[in-house]
């Protein structure tokens, strides 16, 4: 149905780092070529908010609006002339739709299927790299626009909290609305018929307000896991969406392999949460850990691996060759063989009241989300290593003050050069050497942090409303145990670090690299015991993997462990 037009008058939005590029004429017939021609009236609505997909729009001639809460608000976010395109990272991801395209004027456009565009990118490498640049840079611009799903909550409430950390670290576009701040919020929620204990409300579209659900659900219906049931029975599972899982689900994939990947909680694991690596090979201007995460997903969808998300894993069992990975809800995933890459969670201060200031104040994690939070805030960091000094430069640009906390006196000691450099050079970030905090304080939300001097044992009272927390990490190993053989501290022992009891199931043979003491079983990055804490080193992890598991599936079975023959 028609309406009335939107954004006329405005101008044709500017090209922002390769959001909004133009199409050649070359490019522009080979879409034409690709796709169908139509013209559209004014008000006429191309695709909506809400809806599971949606088609590509090249547009000939006129113009078409972008906008956020169509028939409301009527936000504009951006306007599409001729030569230029329609859509964002979600046409190639499959996830939900979550604006409005409405022609403003009579239009002609071309239009072609999420598939069709697909298949076309494959088969363009130019075009390819045009679209994909412009997706991930509008997705960028949508993360920091507020716009997108609405979410209406109370910052203080646990429900709340949980659902914005699962957007945010899926880098899924939504717009929070606080009931202790907004004073329209109480009134949305009136008119929308629910209760302040019915929140968070996730609100789609008008006619799609869901109360208080769980992030199974949500994740279902933005389509965060890949479309269509895996097999039965999988050559690989993959356990972990961080750098080393999603290497491994992609090499995996792209090698010919049935391959599902199963991540707890956001693709992209602990380096999801880092805000800029700027020492990984290819990236000399940086880029953020949920951005590269974001990429590589891409990447292994392409090639055909399942990913789900969330599916937490909670046991392990292993019968007759195959493995069965059981996940939180009463899903599961079987596969002939399994790569471990569950990683690794920051560990927590030891300090009293800690679990009351959680996400009230104290952060693992140091994302835009958190960053909004702080703004003209003093803020504290703890630990000495790369996250540490990354959220300590990225925060910095954010916060009225910033110190970093070692209970060191090298900065040197944990962290990389590059890092100990940018922060002797920057007036932003004062270093507290020697200290640590033994309290925090404030009655609704973290307002001070208590700070001991290591050296002299004096105590002062600072004020902070953010205290980020990154002091080293323990093993996502729990579900494992039982399973596999693991050292003191709960990493899993692989390859030739197996000994005595370990290695009875291989009976006169021996363990691949990286395979643990259940053969077929194989662990990757942080969760692995001697692994180098870096993304580089992860990737390389999980991209070796693979290959061992092809080993693994054609060589004959170890002692009486019978492996099910690949297909």
């Amino acid at each position: 149905m028609m309406g009335e037009p939107i954004g006329v008058g405005l101008p044709e939005t500017g090209d922002q780092h390769g959001a909004f590029p133009r199409l050649t004429e070359e490019q522009l017939a080979i879409v034409r070529a690709a796709g169908t021609e139509r013209v559209v009236e004014p008000g006429e609505v191309l695709f909506r908010a809400g809806a599971s997909s949606y088609d590509f729009f090249a547009i000939e001639e006129g113009s078409v609006a972008i906008v956020d809460a169509y028939g409301t608000e009527n936000r504009v976010i951006a306007v599409h002339g001729p030569q230029r395109f329609t859509g964002e990272l979600n046409l190639l991801t499959g996830t939900a739709v979550y604006l409005t395209a409405v022609a403003r004027e009579r239009s002609t456009v071309i239009q072609i299927s999420a598939d069709g565009l697909r298949e076309l990118v494959a088969q363009n490498e130019e075009l390819s790299n045009l679209i994909m640049r412009a997706y991930l840079q509008r997705r960028a611009i949508l993360l920091e626009a507020d716009v997108g799903v609405r979410v209406i909550g109370s910052r203080y409430s646990p429900d709340s909290r949980r659902m914005r950390e699962f957007l945010a670290r899926n880098r899924l576009p939504y717009r929070w609305i606080d009931v202790e701040e907004d004073q329209e919020a109480e009134a949305l929620l009136r008119s929308l018929g629910v209760s302040a204990a019915e929140t968070p409300v996730v609100i789609w579209t008008r006619g799609d307000v869901w109360r208080n659900p769980s992030i199974a659900a949500v994740a279902g219906r933005v389509g965060l896991s890949s479309a269509g049931p895996p097999p039965p029975i999988c050559d690989l599972v993959v356990v972990g969406g961080g750098p080393a899982g999603l290497s491994a689900a992609l090499y995996g994939a792209s090698e010919g392999l049935d391959t599902q990947a199963v991540e707890a909680v956001a693709l992209g694991g602990q380096a999801g949460t880092s805000s800029r690596i700027e020492n990984y090979l290819g990236f000399p201007a940086g880029i953020s850990g949920s951005e590269l995460a974001e990429r590589a997903a891409m990447q292994a969808r392409k090639f055909g691996a399942c990913l789900v998300v969330p599916g937490a894993a909670v046991r392990l069992e292993s019968d007759d060759g195959n493995h069965t990975v059981h996940i939180e809800g009463g899903g599961a995933a079987t596969g002939r063989t399994v790569i471990v890459a569950t990683g690794a969670q920051y560990k927590r201060l030891a300090v009293p009241d800690l679990e009351r200031y959680e996400g009230l104040g104290v952060y693992y994690a140091a994302t835009q989300t958190e960053a909004q939070l702080c703004v003209g805030d003093p803020v504290l960091i703890v630990g000495g290593g790369n996250s540490a000094g990354q959220a300590a430069i990225f925060l910095s640009r954010h916060a009225a003050s910033c110190s970093l906390i070692i209970r060191g006196g090298d900065l040197g000691k944990s962290m990389s050069r590059y890092l100990v450099d940018q922060i002797e050079q920057d007036d932003r970030v004062d270093v507290l050497r020697h200290t640590t905090v033994c309290e925090l304080r404030g009655d609704d939300g973290l307002d001070a942090v208590v700070l001991e001097d290591g050296q002299s044992g004096e105590r002062r009272t600072v004020p902070a409303k953010a205290l980020f927390v990154f002091i080293g990490a323990s093993p996502h190993t729990d579900w494992l145990r039982g399973s596999v053989a693991m050292d003191d501290k709960g990493f899993v022992v692989t390859g030739r670090d197996l000994q005595g009891d370990a290695l009875a199931r291989y009976a006169d043979d021996r363990p691949l690299f990286l395979e643990t003491s259940q053969p077929g079983i194989f662990a990757v990055g942080d969760v692995r015991a001697g692994s180098i804490k870096r993304v580089a080193s992860a990737v390389g992890e999980g991209s070796m993997a693979v290959r061992l598991v092809h080993g693994r599936l054609a060589a004959p079975p170890p002692g009486d462990y019978a492996v099910t023959p690949a297909r």
